[in-house]
């Protein structure tokens, strides 16, 4: 088994050549320079390379284990490993410093984000939740709640978790039933009665304290989204002076046994069952209100949308570490025979097509999660209103396109990576299926990626017409113009500026279709899916366009670092020319249309 490498070069490339470290120009990073980045990324891919990445195979051999006290027992190593993170003071990395944590950029602590995904996903996914608990205290809790909870949530001593889903309402939240009781004694607290399942890290021991956020309504709440609200249960109740008090009501009642993601303990929740340690004021756990009554799924969208983009960065530290482990694996692996000789794999044409097919896709994934990182930046941070607003609306466009194409994308490098392993790709001891069978639950948690297409399509695109997507078109075009001045990068410009002509053309569709008042919304659902690949083939292959300049400009100066800048200009080309047509041919699907989905039965199938 190849060992996780964190790829410094490569998220250099990105933040100082693609995005020329624009973040640390905004206000509020004025002391933040290249240097410090720099020595993040260091000391962050040494604890990814060398302490998580290690307990990658352990978590998912020995997996979690539910105690009979209702408690969870991790991986050997978890809890450690978790605890070196925490102490590091990389759980704040991205937060303001105005909640106690190091104000460093988002695009900053997304490349961290990502070499921790492809170190341990499982472990991941702990400090993942926890980053949106942080961003809807933030942004909805009030001072008093702000004041008691960030601090050891920033710090990492306490975790955080999302609780949405029920039994009985999965996608559609509007049939939660979980019931949230006012407590009759001026002190804003409620007494919380139901089940959740499905939440991540709902229960272990790792970090002193849990905080779970969860979705409920009151007993006089409407039906449908409007009644639902948003309350913080902590695991153990917190003291004025903040110390942990009596444990509260929440009970780990089963975990589930999954695909993958072993090591991460994935909980089913019950509030309410009479087993915590306060019952003198009636059946219940104790929860607080956070934001406004009935504005539960609102705030909850605070927390998703940071976890949508932290998804996406998720199935790019998966599909880099596989990467890593098929390349190391053909070079190593002597099969056949080239010019008379024995060989390694690696030297097969089929099998550098899978290698650079796998690279390529990665590279482009990574650009285009950072280049939405560094707009989420400027929504945050820039001076001007009319450019904070733009750049939120760029990050909302892109957000599912990360999501989506990116876990998407990652399964299939994922395969690929099994498959140039061949036989020993299918069984474990080479890891290769252990990230197949990881990256396999990123399409459908967070939102699935059949949702992330219809907000695309449904929302993102109806509401301003196609405006800033358009936009991104223009800078896509821009691009293509750029190629096409080089005489040995004009076949790339012509592509990509095929596939974005092609964009235009589909957004073009969706729009009229979305508009037909008969027929709107089934011609949107029928189309999203396939108009979210487009979007996300041609944005990536602006990616691969605009480092193809970046290396044929560093080569043309003579750089030290001629073969990385030569593999840059070979993903380049394969993804332009290999990878984007089978993105374009989506445009195809949405002009035949799909009339037939409507009328047709299921159960004719």
């Amino acid at each position: 088994m190849t060992p996780y490498s964190p790829p410094l070069r490569d998220l250099r490339f990105v933040l100082e050549e693609l995005l020329e470290h624009g973040s640390l120009s905004l206000p509020g990073f004025e002391e933040i320079g290249p240097e410090l980045v720099d020595a993040v990324l260091e000391e962050a891919g040494r604890l990814a390379g060398d302490v998580w990445a290690p307990l990658n195979a352990v978590g998912d051999r020995q997996g979690c284990r539910r105690r009979e006290d209702g408690g969870v027992t991790l991986p050997e190593g978890f809890a450690e490993a978790y605890r070196a993170y925490a102490e590091g003071g990389w759980n704040g990395i991205g937060v303001a410093a105005a909640h106690g944590g190091q104000g460093l950029p988002e695009t900053v602590a997304s490349a961290v984000q990502e070499m921790l995904h492809g170190a341990n996903m499982a472990l991941g996914l702990c400090p993942m939740l926890t980053a949106g608990a942080i961003e809807a205290l933030a942004r909805h809790g009030s001072e008093a709640q702000q004041a008691r909870y960030l601090p050891p949530l920033v710090e990492g001593r306490w975790t955080g978790t999302m609780n949405l889903t029920e039994p009985q309402a999965g996608s559609d939240l509007s049939q939660v039933r979980t019931l949230a009781v006012p407590l009759d004694d001026a002190t804003g607290r409620y007494r919380l009665k139901g089940q959740k399942i499905f939440i991540t890290w709902g229960e272990h021991e790792a970090a002193e304290n849990i905080l779970h956020l969860v979705l409920a309504r009151t007993p006089d709440a409407p039906e449908g989204n409007k009644g639902i609200s948003l309350f913080l249960v902590p695991k153990y109740l917190v003291e004025e002076d903040g110390s942990l008090g009596a444990r509260n009501d929440v009970t780990c009642t089963g975990l589930e046994h999954k695909l993958g993601i072993h090591g991460s303990p994935t909980c089913s929740l019950s509030f309410g069952e009479g087993r915590g340690e306060v019952r003198d004021e009636g059946e219940g756990a104790i929860g607080y209100l956070v934001g406004e009554l009935g504005r539960g799924l609102n705030h909850m969208f605070t927390m998703m949308n940071e976890a949508r983009h932290k998804v996406g960065i998720e199935g790019i530290g998966v599909a880099e570490r596989a990467c890593q482990q098929a390349r190391g694996y053909a070079l190593e692996r002597v099969q056949g025979r080239r010019d008379g000789a024995p060989c390694a794999i690696a030297e097969h044409l089929d099998v550098k097509r899978m290698l650079l097919s796998m690279r390529a896709r990665t590279d482009a994934l990574r650009a285009l999660a950072l280049t939405c990182a560094a707009q989420m930046d400027r929504a945050r941070h820039a001076d001007d209103e009319a450019e904070r607003q733009a750049a939120q609306a760029r990050v909302e466009v892109l957000i599912p396109v990360v999501k989506a194409f990116s876990t998407d994308q990652a399964v299939e490098i994922a395969s690929l990576g099994v498959q140039v392993h061949g036989g020993m790709g299918y069984i474990e001891e080479t890891g290769a299926a252990q990230l197949l069978r990881d990256a396999r639950i990123a399409p459908i948690y967070e939102g699935t990626n059949g949702i992330q297409a219809l907000d695309l399509a449904g929302r993102k695109l109806a509401r301003d017409g196609g405006a800033a997507l358009s936009r991104l078109a223009d800078e896509v075009e821009a691009t293509a113009e750029a190629l096409a001045v080089s005489p040995e990068l004009r076949p790339l410009g012509e592509s990509l500026a095929g596939g974005v002509a092609d964009l235009r053309t589909a957004m073009g569709l969706v729009l009229a279709q979305g508009a037909d008042p008969e027929r709107g919304a089934d011609a949107v659902q029928a189309h999203a899916t396939p108009f979210l690949s487009l979007t996300g083939h041609v944005l990536c292959a602006w990616q691969l366009g605009r480092s193809a300049l970046r290396a044929e400009a560093a080569l043309a100066d003579g750089t030290d670092d001629a073969d990385f800048y030569r593999a840059k200009l070979a993903a380049a080309e394969f993804g332009l020319r290999q990878w984007l047509p089978e993105g374009r041919a989506r445009l195809a699907a949405i002009e035949a249309g799909m009339g037939g989905l409507a009328a047709l039965n299921p159960e004719h199938l």
